[in-house]
């Protein structure tokens, strides 16, 4: 289990890094323009590797339903979005409320499709990370 915990502590530091950049960038450019710039170097760097390890068009792709594929037009509006929030409110304010949506979803997304689920525990993370959002936010302006 702790090569999972490391490798996912590693992938966060990654997305704050790179929104991070893509926030400098949004700031020199626009939003737009750095979405526009993650996304295309993002594309050839994983095509590329897509290209040397294999299974690129793994099968049963072309089977997947038109929703399947929403991910990619989300993404786009979630790095867009972030580099135009990170450069306004900061990387820490920007991951806490980046977070807190992903709670509030992930929530709503566990009751709706399985009715049941531990609401307060969940709630109670929800307002936790809400909680330090409106710390972080107190330490800025005092």
């Amino acid at each position: 289990m702790t090569p999972f915990i490391l490798i996912a502590g590693a992938a966060g530091l990654l997305v704050g890094l790179s929104r991070q950049l893509n926030g400098r960038l949004s700031l020199a450019t626009s939003p737009l323009i750095a979405s526009f710039w993650n996304h295309l170097v993002g594309c050839v760097a994983l095509t590329a590797l897509g290209l040397a390890l294999g299974g690129l068009w793994p099968a049963g792709v072309a089977d997947a339903p038109w929703y399947a594929y929403l991910g990619g037009p989300i993404g786009v509006v979630f790095v867009a979005l972030s580099s135009w929030f990170v450069a306004r409110i900061g990387a820490v304010n920007t991951a806490l409320l980046i977070i807190g949506g992903q709670m509030v979803g992930g929530l709503a997304l566990d009751l709706l499709q399985s009715g049941k689920l531990s609401l307060w525990l969940s709630g109670l993370g929800v307002l936790l990370i809400m909680a330090g959002m409106v710390v972080a936010q107190g330490r800025r302006d005092g």
